[in-house]
């Protein structure tokens, strides 16, 4: 027999090979939903393009970032002592909200509970909540009051895992372990669709078969981490398609993201990098974080650039989805004060500039080397990303240009063919995105995307 100690350090190992095999999870690919009322339903959601992403929790009180208590492999009990210091005194939902406003935001996400199992309501069934924490407290309540109050819709985020529980990592061993994790997954879904009126999104993160086992482990003939495109094929489940048709009989028009295995209403891409490709054929949304550092909050964290983020944004609805930007709130409830004039600073670009994004769709012209396009009617706007010059030769379009001018400042002048449309432009000022506007006779609807010229070594905007 292994002596404990052996056991242990075998054990040690065995986390660590999981941990990096978390590394490369990757998003769902669950279905999409079918139903006659999935259009209508999302179709607020892509009309307003930007929303604000809030990672908050305990975790912000080491603030090391929202993985800190895998990360740095602390122990389940010296974590949970984190709830009797959580008192955030300066907690203002209705700041969080004003400022998400002033960001040019229409939609917020709060992560009602992570992957460290603290809720952020109250749970009777839970121990590890902020009703017993310090600050005894329902902060997803004033949440989402204060932003039903400002106006914007109402998101939660919630993960199913819960890194307290064994049977998360090995349900087949653990399999009442894993059971009661989600029979609190359930009981915890049903409570925030319940509880606190109308919900406009439920985020989900952490679920489904891709991350059952956190990545996963098999033995043949040694211990291996599970590859990144393999499921869990055990026989436990989260019984996802029974939580989620209740959250949807709860809450007829919520929508809902595809990192579980029922049927979602959009996709996620995760990450700057994560960008990826035009696409039209369902919705989707790019969630990223102001710092380029975690998602909870790190006051050590860089943020980005104003014109990286504007870019960002751009890059997303040019492509036609959706953007939601992070913060990570400080464990007095705050909005770091360097993070929030950065939103700030987003919001007044899109108080010039929101009309070429809001309401609009991706295209017709494909992303290029020039940048990428947007319209809305009968209007086209070019946003320019790659640094300006004095001509920009586009193809053919199968409409009549009326009318074109910029929206940045200086003069634009356009030419139409049967081969090609010219922008020639004339003392417009530096600027992240030049934009330009074509009024065209007939909607921009009625256009098939079409591709511009992308060069072989140069990168994507």
């Amino acid at each position: 027999m292994m002596s404990k100690n052996h056991i242990q350090s075998r054990f040690v190992c065995l986390l660590l090979v999981i941990l990096a095999a978390t590394s490369c999870v990757h998003a769902q690919w669950a279905s999409l939903v079918t139903d006659k009322d999935a259009a209508t339903r999302i179709a607020w959601w892509r009309d307003a393009k930007f929303g604000l992403f809030m990672h908050w929790g305990v975790y912000s009180i080491p603030a090391r970032g929202e993985w800190v208590q895998w990360s740095e492999q602390i122990p389940v009990d010296e974590y949970a002592r984190l709830a009797g210091q959580f008192n955030p005194d300066k907690f203002d939902p209705d700041a969080w909200a004003a400022l998400a406003k002033e960001a040019g935001m229409k939609y917020t996400v709060l992560t009602a509970r992570h992957h460290d199992g603290f809720a952020l309501f109250d749970d009777p069934g839970s121990n590890f909540t902020a009703m017993k924490s310090a600050a005894h407290k329902d902060f997803v309540a004033d949440y989402v009051k204060a932003v039903r109050k400002a106006g914007l819709h109402v998101g939660l985020y919630y993960s199913p895992l819960d890194w307290r529980y064994p049977g998360f990592f090995f349900p087949g061993i653990y399999r009442p372990n894993a059971e009661e994790l989600r029979a609190q997954y359930h009981r915890q879904l049903n409570q925030l669709a319940s509880n606190y009126g109308k919900l406009d999104i439920l985020w989900f993160d952490g679920g489904g078969g891709d991350w059952l086992g956190f990545g996963g482990v098999t033995f043949q003939g040694g211990w291996h981490a599970r590859p990144k495109e393999q499921r869990y094929t055990g026989s436990f489940s989260w019984q996802d398609d029974e939580a989620v048709n209740n959250l949807r009989r709860l809450q007829p028009s919520v929508i809902i993201n595809d990192r579980t295995d029922a049927a979602a209403d959009f996709r996620s891409r995760e990450g700057d990098g994560a960008l990826g490709d035009f696409e039209s054929r369902y919705p989707w949304e790019l969630c990223a974080t102001i710092t380029e550092g975690p998602w909870g909050y790190d006051p050590s964290a860089k943020i980005k650039p104003l014109d990286h983020l504007i870019r960002l944004l751009v890059s997303a609805v040019g492509r036609d989805g959706n953007f939601i930007l992070n913060v990570g709130p400080r464990p007095d409830g705050q909005i770091d004060p360097a993070q929030a004039q950065r939103l700030r600073e987003i919001g007044a670009w899109l108080g010039k500039y929101g009309e070429s994004i809001y309401s609009t769709r991706g295209g017709p012209y494909l992303p290029g080397d020039f940048g990428v396009s947007t319209y809305r009617d009968k209007t086209i706007y070019l946003h320019i990303l790659a640094p300006a010059t004095k001509t920009l030769a586009l193809p053919a379009l199968p409409a009549k240009i009326l009318a074109c001018s910029s929206l940045t400042g200086g003069r634009a002048a356009c030419s139409q063919s049967d081969t090609g449309v010219t922008v020639t432009l004339e003392g417009n000022p530096p600027a992240i995105d030049t934009i330009v506007a074509l009024t065209l006779a007939t909607p921009a609807s009625e256009i098939a995307t079409t591709p511009t010229a992308i060069a072989a070594s140069s990168k994507k905007n």
